[in-house]
């Protein structure tokens, strides 16, 4: 069966710029391009009347579970938007369920209209200061390499391990590499001669880069640059002259972490492309970005691009200078029509799977003891949140536990707490936290940053003990609650991070979730259970809470909460 799409304007990425032309597919491929193919050469004509047509949009570095949908619901919820392939790192479900995870995660991606390719985690769990539901060496990922899929090894977030040439953590990189395929970074400020050995092992990506120049050494360096435009982390505006020459041949866009209000009322990859677009950089050279960089960063043949011998994942829209998709071919089929997701077949899991990541909590009932603080000073580290940043600040504060045991929101000063849920090993850390800005109340979440352990910020331990246990009861989600009851909840008893709702209803039950705990006095531009979820990540500067205490992550060693 051969189509031709007639009469369109396609961006070539080779020569960087828009032809007037023709494009003939075959089953899944484009076998032609040009004005000498017409009506007698095909099955099927499309005359699209002097649209745009560009190559499908490729997110380059995405973890599902934090758009808390599962593959088939996020297919759903970007090919409308273009997204037509994702590279994913399940460590948020592999934290939870070990390999199992990462199955179930494959498994339920397969034969969908969404290409999904996988990096495999790389630390299970992020730093010694976690404690995960799994812990994952070399030997545990060996096995899963040879899946089709996996295209290499996820961030190496583990920076540090890699400076002081950890033993468990150079066995997965030299493994990854010499079976030929890529690994990813992650190493915030990294500079200099630590930047050199890093890169040296084989790590060949970073997407934590938040300034120019950052950015610019680590390209300089030879990696690829991920520019990261997230629910939380934004770096495009800082990032946006990599998308000029001669930057642009070694950038990609990816979302890292985007929630699923954000993609449906904003957008996915194609909402990156817009705002780049907006900020006078040349259409063509970020579409290059959005798509063959991708592609060719991780070593895809024949994707990325509208030429003889390429997948036909094709986007169609009208005006170049502000992309709007209404139709999306897949594997050279249409599977978006008029912005309308055509009806596709739903994977169905495996029982043994399906049980073991729907079953993840293993704690016992919370009471507001659980959240008391024992003074031993009155100077305290709290952790202050960056707004439109996973970043977080130190900052010292004098701390009043005489009144509502050091809670003051007159200074913006809440209780956090990080509670390991996975073993029932009782082990939890608890401090202060500031730039929230809530008034009210109590939030937990089973998001959280990369173990996703119970997270509970609150102005009264009676309400976050309340939060606790609902999380609990309900197998994993977020909750916002005062005295004692439920004000809005989003379920997601899948590892506690995902649901197998429709991404509008999942995005319907953020939406109100968020109206909810701005009423209780959130800060304007704070998204709090994103920037929530990435307090207890001990490999993003500065100051982060695991369950075992405070971390800094600048000299990567546990500190107290108490400043003697």
């Amino acid at each position: 069966m051969k189509l031709l799409l007639k009469n369109v304007k396609a961006v070539n990425v080779f020569t960087e710029s828009i032809e007037a032309t023709n494009v003939l597919i075959e089953d899944d491929k484009i076998i032609g391009v040009g004005n000498f193919y017409d009506e007698k050469d095909a099955d099927e004509i499309k005359d699209l009347q002097g649209k745009y047509v560009c190559p499908g949009f490729i997110d380059g570095h995405i973890h599902i579970e934090s758009t808390m949908m599962v593959p088939k619901r996020l297919a759903n919820a970007v090919l409308p938007h273009g997204t037509t392939t994702v590279i994913t790192d399940p460590h948020e479900i592999a934290n939870v369920c070990g390999t199992d995870g990462i199955k179930y995660m494959l498994e339920m991606s397969e034969n969908i209209p969404l290409s999904v390719y996988v990096m495999l985690p790389s630390c299970v769990p992020a730093t010694p200061f976690d404690e995960s539901g799994a812990e994952l060496f070399a030997k545990d990922l060996r096995e899963l390499y040879s899946h089709e899929r996996v295209l290499g090894l996820a961030e190496m977030m583990n920076y540090p391990g890699v400076l002081f040439d950890d033993y468990n953590t150079v066995e997965k990189i030299d493994e990854c590499v010499e079976k030929g395929k890529i690994v990813d970074g992650h190493a915030p400020f990294l500079t200099g001669k630590d930047l050199d050995k890093y890169v040296a092992k084989g790590i060949t990506s970073d997407h934590e880069c938040s300034t120019f120049e950052e950015a610019k050494e680590k390209l300089s360096k030879g990696q690829w640059i991920m520019i990261r435009e997230g629910s939380a982390a934004k770096n495009l505006e800082a990032l946006s002259p990599l998308l000029d020459a001669p930057y642009s041949q070694r950038v990609l866009l990816v979302t890292d972490d985007r929630n699923p209000a954000d993609i449906i009322s904003e957008g996915h990859i194609d909402n990156i492309v817009r705002r780049a677009i907006a900020m006078k950089k040349d259409p063509v050279k970020v579409i290059k970005a959005a798509s063959f960089n991708a592609a060719t960063r991780f070593g895809i043949k024949n994707l990325g691009a509208i030429a003889p011998g390429y997948k036909a994942d094709i986007l169609v829209f009208d005006d170049i200078e502000n992309i709007d998709i209404t139709d999306v071919y897949k594997n050279g089929k249409l599977i978006v029509s008029d912005k309308k997701v055509i009806e596709f077949d739903e994977p169905v899991p495996d029982e043994k799977l399906s049980k073991k990541v729907r079953n993840s909590f293993h704690v016992n009932k919370f009471s507001k003891e659980d959240f008391f603080i024992t003074p031993d000073g009155d100077k305290c580290r709290v952790i202050k949140v960056i707004e439109g940043q996973i970043l977080t600040d130190e900052v010292i504060e004098e701390i009043d536990f005489s009144k509502n045991n050091g809670v003051d929101i007159t200074k913006d000063l809440c209780k956090l707490a990080v509670i390991e849920r996975h073993k029932n090993t009782g082990h939890k850390g608890i401090g202060f936290i500031k730039g929230i800005g809530l008034k009210n109340g109590a939030l937990a979440a089973s998001v959280s940053h990369d173990s996703h352990n119970l997270i509970v910020i609150g102005t009264n331990d009676d309400d976050m003990a309340f939060a606790a246990n609902r999380i609990c009861n309900i197998g994993g989600g977020l909750v916002c609650v005062l005295n004692g009851s439920v004000v809005s909840e989003v379920s997601l008893p899948i590892a506690g991070l995902m649901s197998e709702d429709s991404a509008e209803k999942i995005a319907e039950d953020n939406r109100v979730l968020r109206e909810k705990v701005k009423e209780l006095g959130i800060n304007e531009n704070i998204e709090p259970f994103m920037n929530m979820a990435f307090v207890s990540l001990p490999v993003i500067p500065s100051l982060k809470m695991s369950v075992n205490g405070l971390v800094d992550v600048n000299k990567f060693e546990k500190v107290d909460l108490f400043v003697k």
